[in-house]
C-alpha cells in the first residue's frame, strides 16, 4: 500500500517518468505500467483457479448440506460424517477441503437468505384507527404469597402505539373474549383490523398462504366488534413486531422484580395504572410527543366500543344424583330440582353459570386448581339442598353443604337438634329462605338467640314483625289514677299457721 501510494504520488503530482520510478523503487517498468493502469489505491492479490480433488464432488456435497439444514440440530450430521460419506464415495481429499467448501456454503446462502429471505424487511406505516396487534406472554407473580404463572395478553394500536396487558391463569377462549373488552375499554375505541399469530384459541386449522379456518367463537367475538382479523404467516413473528417488542419491553418495566399483591384483581388493576403512566413517559419515537399525546389524536379515528361481548364457553354437563357438575376438577353444586338431567355449563374467566329451560339457575365463583399436586375443590351452595332435606331432614345433621351456612344458622342447630324432631324443625326455618329474603330471616334467627328463645314459633313471630314493620316488643303501658292502689298488699301467713296449730281445726272439703 504504502509503495504503490508513492508510484502514484511521484507519476501524478510530481510528473516523474515511467524510468525515473523504475530506478528509484527498483521495480520494472511493466511493473509500474501496471499499477498505474489498473488506477486502483488497493492492490489486490487475484488467486489463481486451481483445480480440486473435491470439484467431482461438490455438487453431491452442496445437496447433502441443504438437506442437513433442515434438520433441527440435535439431528444434523457434522462435517467430519460428511467426510466419511464422500469419502465412501471415493473422495480421496482431506477433511479440510471438505470443512472449508461448508463455511462457503453457509455463508452464501446466509447471504442469500437476508437479502431475499427473513433478513430483509419492509417498514410498516398505518393511519389512525387502522391497527392492532394481539399476543399472548407467559410471566410471574407473587399472588397471596405464592409464585404463580401467569398468561398475559398484550394488545397494542399500531399508530398511536398505546398498549395494555391483562393477566389470567389460564390462556382459554374465555379469557381471550375478556381480554380484548378490557383492552378496548381502556384503549378507548376498536380498530378496523386486528393481527393475530396463529393461536389455537383463535384458528381452528392453518392451510395454505393466508388461509384459515377460524374458530365459531372467535368469529362471533370479531363480528360484535366489527373489526377484521388478519393471522401473520406460521413462525413469522416480525409481521407483528410491535407487540413482541412490547411483550420484551413489559418484562423489563413490569416483571422486574416480580408485583406483590393480595389477588389477581388487584394485580390486573395495578397493571392498568401503570400502562397508563407509561403512556405518558415514553417517547413514540416516530411522532412528536409520548405516546399519550398520539393516542389522544388516534382515539378520535376509532370505532365506538360495543357493549361488551358475552365470552363464555359453554359446556353440556350432566347433573349428578348429589346435585354436582364437574368442570376441570372440581364440583359445583346445582339446585337438587336439576339432579340426574343435562345442564348447560358456561364458562367465564371469573365464574361459571349453569343453565337449564332457558333461564341461568345457579352461579358459582370459578375455582382454579393448576397444579394436579392439589386436591379437587367442592364448592356447595346449601340453599340447593334445601329440597332434600325437606324430605330427609336427618341429612341435616352430617350434611356438607350445610357446614358452610352462616354463623347463626350453625348455633341455631346445635340447640334444636338436642329436642326431639329438632331437625324437621330446623328444616322447617331453613326453608323460610325460599319465601322470605334470606338476610331478614337471619336477623330474625339472631334476635331470637339473643332472647334465649330458639324456637321456630318465635323465630316466625320476629320474621312476621319485620316485614310487616312493627315493634319488636311490647311498649310499656303505664296504669290510669282509678287502678293505682291506696293500700300496698302485704303477705301475712299468721292465719295459716294459726290453722296447723289447731288441732281442733277441720279443713274444708
Amino acid at each position: 500500500m504504502e509503495l504503490l501510494s508513492v508510484i502514484r504520488r511521484w507519476h501524478y503530482r510530481d510528473h516523474l517518468s515511467i524510468r525515473d520510478i523504475s530506478r528509484r523503487t527498483g521495480l520494472s517498468r511493466n511493473t509500474v505500467r501496471k499499477y498505474l493502469r489498473a488506477d486502483s489505491v488497493e492492490p489486490r492479490f487475484h488467486l489463481p483457479e486451481r483445480s480440486s480433488k473435491l470439484d467431482p464432488y461438490a455438487d453431491k456435497l452442496a445437496a447433502m448440506l441443504r438437506v442437513e439444514s433442515g434438520k433441527s440440530r440435535k439431528h444434523k450430521r457434522t462435517i467430519k460424517q460428511l467426510h466419511a460419506d464422500l469419502v465412501t464415495l471415493g473422495y480421496e481429499g482431506s477433511y479440510n477441503r471438505v470443512a472449508a467448501f461448508a463455511r462457503d456454503w453457509k455463508a452464501a446462502r446466509l447471504r442469500e437468505q437476508q437479502t431475499s429471505g427473513r433478513g430483509t424487511f419492509v417498514p410498516l406505516a398505518v393511519v389512525p384507527g387502522e391497527a392492532f396487534q394481539f399476543d399472548w406472554s407467559e410471566d410471574w407473580a407473587i399472588i397471596a404469597g405464592e409464585r404463580t404463572k401467569l398468561q398475559v395478553a398484550h394488545v397494542k394500536l399500531s399508530y398511536s402505539r398505546a398498549f395494555t396487558l391483562r393477566a389470567y391463569l389460564l390462556q382459554t377462549h374465555e379469557m381471550l373474549f375478556d381480554a380484548h373488552n378490557h383492552a378496548f375499554r381502556v384503549l378507548g375505541g376498536v380498530p378496523r383490523r386486528g393481527i393475530y399469530d396463529n393461536m389455537k384459541t383463535a384458528v381452528d386449522k392453518v392451510g395454505r398462504g393466508k388461509e384459515r379456518q377460524v374458530n365459531i367463537r372467535f368469529s362471533a367475538m370479531v363480528s360484535h366488534f366489527l373489526f377484521e382479523a388478519e393471522f401473520c404467516n406460521p413462525a413469522s413473528g416480525w409481521e407483528k413486531g410491535q407487540i413482541e417488542k412490547n411483550v420484551q419491553d413489559a418484562r423489563r418495566r413490569l416483571w422486574q422484580p416480580l408485583p406483590n399483591v393480595p389477588s389477581l384483581e388487584a394485580l390486573n388493576d395495578w397493571l392498568e395504572t401503570r400502562c397508563r403512566e407509561l403512556w405518558s413517559q415514553t417517547g413514540h419515537g416516530s411522532q412528536p410527543g409520548s405516546i399519550a399525546d398520539v393516542w389522544s389524536e388516534e382515539i378520535r379515528h376509532l370505532m365506538a366500543v360495543p357493549r361488551p361481548f358475552d365470552g363464555f364457553v359453554e359446556h353440556a354437563k350432566r347433573v349428578s344424583p348429589t346435585c354436582l357438575v364437574h368442570l376441570e376438577r372440581n364440583r359445583y353444586s346445582v339446585p337438587a330440582s336439576f339432579a340426574n338431567r343435562p345442564v348447560s355449563l358456561r364458562v367465564y374467566p371469573d365464574r361459571i353459570v349453569l343453565v337449564a329451560e332457558g333461564q341461568a339457575i345457579c352461579e358459582h365463583r370459578r375455582v382454579f386448581a393448576r397444579s394436579h399436586d392439589r386436591l379437587s375443590r367442592t364448592v356447595y351452595d346449601w340453599r340447593h339442598y334445601l329440597a332434600v332435606v325437606q324430605r330427609k331432614p336427618g341429612a341435616l345433621r352430617n350434611g356438607a353443604p350445610f357446614a358452610e351456612m352462616p354463623p347463626a344458622f350453625r348455633s341455631l342447630q346445635q340447640h334444636l337438634l338436642k329436642r326431639p324432631c329438632g331437625d324437621r324443625e330446623m328444616v322447617e326455618i331453613l326453608s323460610l329462605v325460599l319465601q322470605h329474603d334470606e338476610q331478614v330471616v337471619l336477623t330474625a334467627v339472631e334476635l331470637a338467640l339473643q332472647a334465649g328463645v330458639p324456637t321456630k314459633t318465635h323465630i316466625i313471630n320476629l320474621l312476621h314483625r319485620l316485614i310487616d314493620g312493627t315493634p319488636l316488643s311490647t311498649p310499656t303501658i303505664p296504669a290510669p289514677p282509678a287502678l293505682t292502689l291506696t293500700t300496698e298488699p302485704q303477705a301475712n301467713v299468721e292465719r295459716y299457721d294459726a290453722l296447723r296449730r289447731a288441732r281442733e281445726a277441720r279443713h274444708a272439703s
